[in-house]
């Protein structure tokens, strides 16, 4: 089989980044993180006329009836943006909620026990809450909001809202909640290994242009074993993330966003430690990417979760049974 990307492919990879690099900029990335993040509308709207949210929606709906693999490349590109924003659920929703697709509209995350992001603003939200997903509008999200209370945010992209018990909820519930939950962590892994080969990259460009002892620091043998690392990490993700959007198994996602989860936070960090003390400032951009890391890795499917998956997976395996879904494995 060629798993290679295809022309196609290829060319909705670059103009995703084309378009995040005309309207999302450093200079952009920037202030939108010193305004305390949150959602650009009008991005939003300019991403949703290009096709980002429907692109998985049938063609007869408008969308572009593109599958799994090719939403993965995409988030890729966003997350080596830092762009924010609920995406996975506006893009997960887009045939549920009206102007979603269109980018008129913005879905926010909730799940059971976790702070809710992006809630101010948001037109609905999906939740998930043990195996099932469901989309709450209207008055019911207005009552909501105004019971939530804002909480201090690790990730400065991401505000963050404490809501009460989401279980008081009604909404539409989702057909396949398992799917919204597994293809939702799939595409959580994607943004984090986009971040963990822009922290590879930055580390790579920094080694090689810092200089110390009359050499550039990537001449230096622990800074480039700290390199070889970021790689050995991202290269495995990398495969197991698109692995998983090819074969849409759900035990392979839970390991994809494992190993992506670590990639994306360890790369960060190694980067961090590249750039040495300008590093922990705050006008170098790697700590930004490690607290998106951080706050992404418990979206969707946590690491105890998809560990717990995969053992249980592994454990039926060796029993002789069959495969499970690894969002039924766990009850989050």
């Amino acid at each position: 089989m060629d798993f290679q990307l295809s022309e196609d492919q290829r060319a909705l990879r670059t103009g995703m980044r084309d378009l995040l690099a005309g309207r999302f900029d450093r200079d952009r990335m920037r202030a939108a993180h010193e305004r305390g993040g949150g959602v650009d509308r009008a991005l939003w709207r300019e991403l949703g006329a290009a096709g980002f949210f429907a692109l998985r929606l049938p063609e007869a709906a408008g969308g572009a009836g593109l599958a799994l693999a090719e939403s993965v490349l995409l988030f890729e590109e966003v997350g080596r943006a830092l762009l924010p924003g609920p995406l996975a659920a506006t893009q997960l929703a887009a045939g549920v909620v009206e102007g979603a697709a269109e980018g008129e509209a913005v879905v926010a995350l909730a799940e059971a026990g976790r702070p809710v992001g992006h809630l101010e603003g948001a037109d609905a939200l999906l939740i998930l809450d043990g195996g099932g997903a469901r989309v709450v509008t209207g008055e019911a999200l207005r009552r909501l909001a105004c019971a939530a209370r804002p909480v201090r945010s690790l990730d400065p992209g991401t505000p963050l809202w404490r809501v009460p018990d989401l279980s008081a909820c009604e909404g539409e519930a989702l057909p396949d909640g398992a799917r919204v939950r597994c293809e939702g962590a799939l595409l959580a892994a994607a943004e984090q290994l986009g971040s963990a080969a822009r922290s590879l990259e930055g580390a790579v460009q920094h080694a090689g242009e810092r200089e110390q002892f009359g050499a550039p620091i990537g001449s230096f043998q622990a800074v480039k074993h700290l390199c070889a690392g970021m790689l050995v990490r991202t290269e495995p993700a990398r495969s197991a993330v698109y692995a998983a959007a090819v074969t849409s198994d759900p035990v392979e996602a839970a390991g994809a966003k494992l190993l992506a989860d670590e990639a994306a936070v360890e790369n960060a960090r190694d980067c961090l430690q590249v750039h040495g003390g300008m590093g922990f400032t705050w006008e170098a951009d790697v700590h930004l990417r490690l607290k998106r890391a951080w706050l992404r890795a418990g979206e969707w499917l946590t690491a105890a979760d998809a560990e717990e998956a995969l053992a249980a997976d592994l454990g039926r395996a060796g029993a002789g049974g069959c495969r499970v879904h690894a969002c039924d494995a766990v009850d989050p």
